[in-house]
């Protein structure tokens, strides 16, 4: 996949001005399938062997080199990957605004916090009561997934695979908040880290009152007792850095949900994607490709003049607004068709999407094929 997503870059690049777009746009989305899958992979594999890693730490009471240059890599891959979905996914998707540099900084500190905060309690608890340790993740789990499933996603196929993607955010859930629901999530958000905060702060005291006085002094306790709060005390602080200063849609007490420096669309660069695009009015006019300022405010949508010419491939499926959707689907069932048609027809294909009124129509580049 990150061999695909840098020849459709190159492609990008190197094709004539007609065609920039078609393979620019299918970067994207694969790379936000990438950052998808890397995210369930991190969070399956590295968040497990953090805590691990710390336990034994907490256990011997002495921290070897590799193992804290090991720990530390687990802890930032963790914060890392879940900051830069949230990028690529808005940079991906024409309905939301871009998210700076700046604001993936503060929320590389913001997870980078919470989940240390997190991985320290969970190691310091499982270091006295193991069996308890794993029945409190369990049971953390399934509250977890069945309050995901309540909240109706919408990001798979069939029933049955969209349960199976809820268990597997529910683990991303143990350790700290994904947003997986379009829409306002205050709310949810504010409910998850109260419990969080109330789990942290159950496991530390419970841990605090029967460690092992003969391996850990009663100033390292206290030590590590700070360390999980003081954590958890900035990456809530980091949050709200980001929701009042930083949040691609303006600030979050703000009046207007400007938030942004430039007001005006800046010229795009000579040869980019967007200016492949200029000739085509409607066509994602709010987007511009990675490196380059987009505009605050999304212009008014300029009403797609209907396309008559060239073949027309027909789902009857509504269409989701998620690219990895899209890979699932259209790759694996429709994708030598689209490729037949669009090497031998003189116009790329069309694609449409059932919809109550008027059946969907998308371009060719915004999918994954």
């Amino acid at each position: 996949r990150y061999l695909r997503t840098l020849y459709l870059g190159l492609q990008s690049r190197w094709q004539a001005e007609h065609r920039r777009r078609h393979f620019y746009w299918r970067m994207m989305f694969e790379s936000a399938d990438i950052s998808m899958l890397r995210l369930l992979e991190t969070f399956l594999k590295s968040a497990p062997q953090l805590v691990l890693q710390l336990s034994i730490m907490v256990q011997q009471n002495s921290i070897e080199p590799l193992q804290g240059l090991s720990a530390s890599a687990s802890l930032v891959s963790l914060a890392w990957m879940i900051a830069s979905y949230q990028k690529v996914l808005r940079d991906s998707r024409e309905d939301k605004m871009p998210m700076s540099y700046k604001g993936a900084v503060v929320q590389i500190l913001w997870h980078l916090f919470t989940i240390a905060a997190r991985a320290i309690a969970f190691a310091l608890f499982a270091s006295v009561f193991q069996l308890y340790f794993g029945i409190f993740i369990v049971t953390h789990w399934c509250i977890m997934t069945f309050w995901i499933i309540q909240g109706e996603t919408d990001f798979c196929m069939s029933k049955w695979e969209e349960i199976i993607y809820n268990m597997v955010v529910g683990i991303i859930y143990i350790f700290c908040w994904f947003n997986v629901k379009e829409g306002r999530s205050r709310y949810r958000m504010c409910i998850y880290y109260v419990i969080t905060l109330s789990e942290n702060a159950a496991l530390t005291i419970l841990w605090f009152l029967y460690y092992d006085r003969k391996t850990t002094s009663d100033f390292d306790a206290l030590i590590l007792v700070c360390v999980v709060s003081s954590s958890f005390a900035l990456g809530i602080f980091f949050m709200f850095i980001y929701y009042c200063l930083l949040h691609p849609n303006g600030p979050m007490f703000s009046p207007r949900a400007g938030g942004c420096i430039f007001r005006q669309r800046p010229a795009p660069v000579p040869g980019s994607p967007a200016d492949a695009r200029d000739g085509a009015p409607g066509e994602r006019d709010s987007c511009v490709p990675v490196f380059q300022v987009r505009p605050c405010a999304p212009p008014a949508p300029a009403a797609r003049a209907p396309r008559t010419e060239g073949p027309v491939i027909r789902i009857d499926l509504p269409r989701k607004k998620y690219p990895a959707w899209d890979a699932h689907f259209i790759d694996r069932r429709l994708r030598k068709t689209i490729l037949a048609l669009e090497y031998t027809s003189p116009t790329t294909p069309r694609l449409q999407y059932r919809t109550p009124g008027a059946p969907q129509e998308v371009l060719e580049y915004e999918t994954t094929v």
